[in-house]
């Protein structure tokens, strides 16, 4: 019994010694550290999302940095059409985009070298070839076939074209309607103005249509129609109106070719006439008469506007031609566009009451400008004429909105 006894003693001794051994031996050697991560897509657990990053930046000198996560890129560029500091690729055969560069955990980033203005700015990434928006964006502005990007270089306090915390807002809808014209289902955004909501007033309206290869997004969500709106009726300075924002694109008719017709579109011009003005006049408090409805547009816009806002004072009797003339992609313009609508141009010196018309000095268009204003003083149509700086470009559109809104249904 004495020696079973010794024999435990012994044992339990053993196993102390071996233990003691052991934790020396692991305070020796340091704990491993958890595992890192091996990149900018790697996800620590199964609810954990990847790494955070800022993909887009305003830096305190005005320039802005781009920033994407793509570890298995070869080569990125961020693009633009809007911001000046990226070269657009335009005319063909010119640079485009700022080239990125790869860094840590496999991020890759670009400043723009300038400062870029105040404003709204659509962009971006060309992955390996692939056109892709900011995945991290939060943002977007959606054109005639897929996305941009949207990334916002603020300004001063009080700014045109931001949205300022300490006014009224009116809202923005978006709704779908049924066009017979077309037999077709047609989108169009809507900006009623503050009031409208809890009111029984009714308001003039505002067409105002997009560009070329844009969508009925594009006044909002890159030229902040509705931030623009609502500043200018704070102010006092804009008369409270209902803006009216359509699809500019209609479907393509079977066997056509898609790249014609685009400038001189009938079937838009169905649409708007017989299918959405008459669904805005139902659906909307709207006062209905020639005299409290406008139109205006931009680039394509604008060419619908010639086509089927200026040769309608029956309907409308403020027209407004942003960045587009007589003469693109048209061997006889002028006569062309006489000989379809010279009645209605005779009625139209006599009975508009604002013809408004703006173009950059360095728009690609500014050519169209001569023979359109001569065409309009060959009718005797009265207009305003706005010459800017700048190009084809939203710095210059919302500019245009906002000298043209204050002379609305006065």
């Amino acid at each position: 019994m004495l020696r079973a006894n010794g024999r435990l003693r012994v044992t339990i001794l053993a196993m102390l010694m071996t233990a003691a051994l052991a934790a020396e031996a692991s305070a020796q050697v340091p704990a491993a550290a958890p595992p890192g991560p091996v990149n900018c897509q790697t996800r620590p657990g199964p609810f954990v999302p990847p790494m955070a990053y800022q993909s887009t930046e305003q830096l305190p000198d005005g320039r802005v940095t781009f920033r994407i996560c793509a570890p298995d890129a070869v080569s990125i560029t961020v693009t633009s059409p809007d911001m000046a500091a990226i070269p657009p690729g335009y005319p063909p055969g010119t640079p485009s985009g700022l080239a990125m560069s790869k860094g840590e955990f496999g991020i890759w980033s670009a400043t723009t070298t300038v400062p870029a203005l105040p404003g709204n700015y659509r962009f971006a990434y060309v992955v390996d070839g692939v056109r892709t928006p900011d995945p991290q964006g939060t943002v977007f502005s959606e054109h005639q076939y897929g996305i941009s990007s949207i990334v916002e270089v603020k300004g001063p306090a009080g700014d045109f074209q931001t949205f300022q915390p300490a006014i009224a807002h009116g809202a923005v809808q978006t709704v779908f309607y049924w066009s017979r014209s077309l037999q077709a289902v047609r989108r169009a955004h809507i900006y009623t103005p503050p009031g409208y909501m809890n009111g029984s007033r009714k308001y003039p309206v505002l067409y105002l249509v997009h560009g070329a290869s844009d969508s009925d997004d594009q006044w909002t969500s890159a030229g902040h129609a509705h931030n623009i709106l609502d500043n200018l009726i704070a102010a006092g300075k804009a008369v409270p109106m209902i803006v009216v924002m359509p699809f500019g694109h209609t479907p393509p008719r079977p066997g056509a070719d898609p790249s014609r017709g685009m400038l001189v579109n009938q079937d838009f011009g169905d649409d708007l006439i017989k299918d959405l003005i008459p669904y805005i006049e139902a659906n909307y408090r709207t006062l209905n008469r020639p005299e409290t409805r406008a139109m205006a547009g931009l680039s394509m816009g604008g060419a619908h506007t010639l086509n089927f806002g200026l040769p309608h004072p029956d309907l409308f009797r403020y027209i407004g031609i942003f960045s587009m003339g007589l003469g693109f992609n048209n061997a006889n313009p002028v006569s062309d566009y006489t000989a379809a609508h010279d009645a209605a141009l005779k009625q139209a010196a006599k009975q508009m009451k604002l013809v408004y018309y703006a173009m950059g000095r360095e728009d690609f268009l500014y050519a169209t400008v001569a023979p359109t204003r001569r065409m309009l003083d060959q009718y005797g149509i009265r207009h305003v004429y706005h010459e800017s700086g700048g190009g084809h470009t939203w710095m210059n559109w919302r500019d245009y909105l906002a000298d043209f809104a204050p002379q609305l249904f006065r």
